[in-house]
């Protein structure tokens, strides 16, 4: 693990670092979550287009997430794909940021041109209801190039350090990535960098004991 004042950097998996939610202002101001990647170079030319030369990459950032009185679901852009999300206030499959569960993602990005990727805002006055987070990041469509899309998740809590998860350079071709674990406690969150990879959302659920029910579905 790296620190310095501004980032605190996860480089090992297990890696845990603290944060520390009693700061003054901090229930003022959101915990956002981000994932961001790069896209490799695009091929050029007739030859190319003609073998599908386009190789952008979209990643969908998520979480499974699990409340305090036990109840357990999950957000990301295939959960809310065909007018199943809604506005921070309103509780749809993109969450709720004004109630529980207090999470709320801001949108799919849908592989934009070196965007700010996708944000998922955890409103701090929610944190005695939470109990923990997976993060995650999944490949919709394409092949599983995670070596080309340098992802890195950030946490950003008021008046402390950022916190990165970087995915690092690697070969894996299954698509569904768990990145951190976040554990909520009365005056604190931990993260903890995990970086594994997965089949699907029922293979991720299943090794992390979350016990949840799957179906196929599509945006």
């Amino acid at each position: 693990m790296s620190i310095n004042l501004q980032k605190i950097t996860l480089e090992k998996k297990g890696d845990t670092h603290s944060i520390d939610l009693t700061k003054t202002g901090i229930s003022q101001k959101e915990i956002v979550i981000n994932l961001n990647w790069s896209q490799p170079q695009q091929k050029k030319g007739f030859f190319s287009s003609l073998l599908g030369g386009n190789n952008s990459i979209d990643l969908d950032l998520g979480c499974f997430y699990e409340l305090q009185n036990g109840k357990k679901d999950c957000i990301d852009g295939l959960q809310f794909a065909n007018g199943n999300g809604g506005s921070r206030e309103k509780l749809t499959r993109q969450g709720r940021y004004n109630d529980t569960p207090f999470i709320w993602h801001t949108g799919d990005d849908r592989g934009s041109n070196a965007g700010s990727g996708e944000n998922i805002l955890v409103n701090p006055n929610g944190i005695n209801s939470l109990k923990r987070i997976v993060i995650y990041c999944f490949i919709y469509d394409g092949v599983a190039r995670w070596n080309e899309t340098n992802g890195i998740i950030n946490i950003k809590a008021s008046g402390n350090p950022d916190i990165e998860v970087e995915m690092g350079k690697q070969n894996d071709s299954r698509k569904f990535c768990a990145i951190a674990e976040i554990l909520f406690f009365p005056n604190s969150m931990q993260v903890k960098k995990l970086v594994t990879f997965h089949n699907s959302h029922a293979d991720c659920d299943k090794m992390y004991h979350w016990g949840m029910k799957w179906a196929p579905g599509s945006k």
